[in-house]
Order: C-alpha cells, then structure tokens, then sequence
C-alpha cells in the first residue's frame, strides 16, 4: 500500500513538471513573436536609417536693438562669474551705460527708476529715530521731543522691454509702488500717532543717463487709535491725493544723480490743493561697494501749493552698502529735516528734527 502511494506521488509530479514546462514554452513562444516586427505586421528599421534631427531651443539671451543715447568707446563686460573684490569695485562695472541688447522681461530684478534716497514719502523699509524740536500738535506749549517714523514697502518692475544688466537698465518699464509711512510716540506708551498709505503705478523710460516717469499716485492720511481716545478735542485732517506724476532724472556722474518732478492732484481732501514740487541731489557709489561700503549724501526739497509754495528739505549722509547682482541698497546714517510734517495729518504743522536712521531699497 506504501509502495503504491510513493508510485502515485512521483507520477502526479511529473504531471506537474510536463506542464510548467509546456507553458513556459508558450510564453517563450508568445514573446518572440511579438517582438518580431515581420511577424507582428510592422515595417522594420532598417540599420542605416539617419538619426532623427535636434531641434534647439531659441537662446536665452535677450534678441533685439542696441540703443545708445552717446558715441560709446567699448570697454570690458560683466561675466556672471565677475569676482568683487572686498571693499572696491570690480573693474567688470566699468561702463554702467554700455549699450546691451533689448528684450521682454517679466519680473526684473533692478529698476530702471530708482526711488529718491532723501524723499520723505519714498517707498521702501526704513526706520529713523529723531528729536523734534518743534511743538506738539497736541500740546503746542512742549516741544514733539523723540518721535519714531518708519516705513514698510518697496519699488519694484512688473514687466520691461529693454536691457537687463546688473545696473542702470535701460528701456520701456511698468514699475508698481506701495508702502505705509507710521509714527509712534516712545515718550507716550509707544502709541501710533498718525499713518499715511500711499499706491502707485509709474511707466518708466530710461536711455544712457536720463530716465523720465510718468505715472499715478493715490496717497491718504490717518490719525492713531490712541491719539483719538486721548486727545478727542484733536482736528482730525481726512487728507487724500489722486495725483499724475511726471519725473525726470539724469546722471551727470556714475556717482551724482539730479532729479525733479511735478504732480498734479485731481482729487484732493483735507487741504490738500493741486500742484506740487519735487527735487533733489545724490552723491553715492555706484557700483558693489563690497563688505567695506561708501559714504553716501542726499538732499532732497518739497514744495507744495497748499503751504503756499513752502514745504521742507531732508538731508541724509551715512555709510552705504550696494549689492553685487543687484541694485539692493543699505544705509545707515544721520537725518535732518525741516519744514513742514512729512506725515499727512499734521501737514500744516512744522518739523525741526535730528537723528539716525536705516534705510533698505530692494
């Protein structure tokens, strides 16, 4: 019975065997004929068929006019692999208004119109602490004392059609511009005293050394929470501007620039009239400055119809650091106004005022 079983066992595997065998057989076959083009229907390839041709991408680089506003003598480039030398300028910045080739550009990471270094209603981030001398609007018998202005926003391009170097970009831009202008009071629980808000959208053209703006501007001016539940008797100004703006600025220098322009407000509140003046120097370094930075000086005057043509002036001098691939620009230095408040709800009251202050434009 034992001997049977064993004899029934070994026959069921060869059973086993003889169809595993069988049907990796079929797939063998199976596979063979798929991979064979005359049998699956397919033309073959023959070997000495040419390689399928390349087709390359347009280059990257920016297609395009060459514009000069000048005879222009050419002088050595800027590679991206251009080193900066700690503390002095790379040799690789030595023509800032080459001409270079146009193109569109979404996004560039310069400006072809750079913000005024002194202006008080400027966009950017900065921050400056000061002594007034003048009086308080809220208590005309004491002198504002140490007041603290900052500023949060910034300048930047949206699209351009021009050149694209690391500085002094030329061509056709659409910048937009945004920033909020605070003051707190340190002497009074650090309240917030006034703000003003300020949008614009400027389009831009610049060519070798010159750079005009035309553009809009909505600016508005409000008084601190805390300064209306404490001084409730204060005059609130509601001061409000919808301005055109057209500005103009040119490089006598790589290093001194002059500016000026005019606005004209076609919907004002709170005091405001119509018509108002900008201009202004600045002496800075133009190129990297390295870790060791440049001295810096800028002045900058105001002159608006509402005060009767007065206004104020700002002067700024310090130590300057300017980036490498870019034009970000940090300062640090002292401040000096006088003339009338920058800040909006106090327009018509006067500043006398001293201090330090940091200023970053990206």
């Amino acid at each position: 019975m034992t001997a049977a079983r064993h004899e029934q066992t070994g026959s069921s595997c060869h059973r086993h065997w003889r169809a595993a065998t069988g049907a990796l057989v079929v797939l063998w076959a199976v596979s063979a004929w798929a991979t064979d083009p005359l049998a699956a229907g397919q033309t073959p390839v023959p070997e000495s068929m040419p390689a399928p041709e390349l087709r390359f991408l347009p280059p990257p680089q920016p297609q395009g006019p060459v514009v000069l506003d000048m005879p222009y003598e050419a002088g050595p480039c800027c590679p991206e692999e251009c080193p900066i030398p700690s503390g002095a300028a790379s040799n690789c910045f030595d023509d800032l208004w080459a001409p270079r080739p146009w193109g569109w550009h979404l996004l560039p990471n310069n400006l072809i119109y750079t913000s005024y270094l002194a202006g008080p209603k400027e966009p950017r981030f900065a921050t400056v602490w000061y002594d007034d001398a003048a009086a308080d609007p809220f208590t005309p018998a004491v002198r504002n004392g140490w007041m603290w202005d900052m500023t949060t926003g910034g300048r930047m391009s949206i699209l351009r059609y021009g050149s694209d170097p690391v500085l002094h970009p030329q061509g056709f831009e659409v910048q937009v511009e945004g920033a909020a202008f605070v003051r707190l009071d340190p002497g009074d629980e650090v309240d917030l005293r006034s703000s003003d808000y300020r949008f614009g959208i400027p389009l831009v053209f610049g060519i070798g050394r010159w750079q005009t703006k035309f553009g809009y501007y909505h600016l508005s001016a409000h008084l601190g929470d805390e300064v209306m539940l404490k001084h409730w008797s204060f005059p609130r100004v509601n001061y409000l501007r919808d301005a055109l703006v057209w500005g103009n600025s040119y490089y006598l220098f790589d290093w001194l620039r002059i500016y000026g322009d005019v606005g004209y407000s076609f919907n004002n509140s709170g005091g405001s009239e119509p018509w108002e003046f900008q201009f202004g120097t600045e002496l800075i370094q133009a190129r990297p400055t390295g870790i060791a930075g440049a001295p810096f000086l800028a002045v900058n005057g105001m002159s608006r119809q509402e005060l009767d043509w007065g206004g104020n002036v700002c002067v700024q001098t310090g130590w300057a650091w300017r980036g490498a691939r870019s034009e970000k620009l940090l300062r640090i230095g002292f401040e000096y106004l006088y003339g009338s408040d920058p800040q909006y709800e106090f327009v018509f009251y006067k500043q006398n005022r001293a201090g330090i202050g940091m200023w970053y434009d990206f």
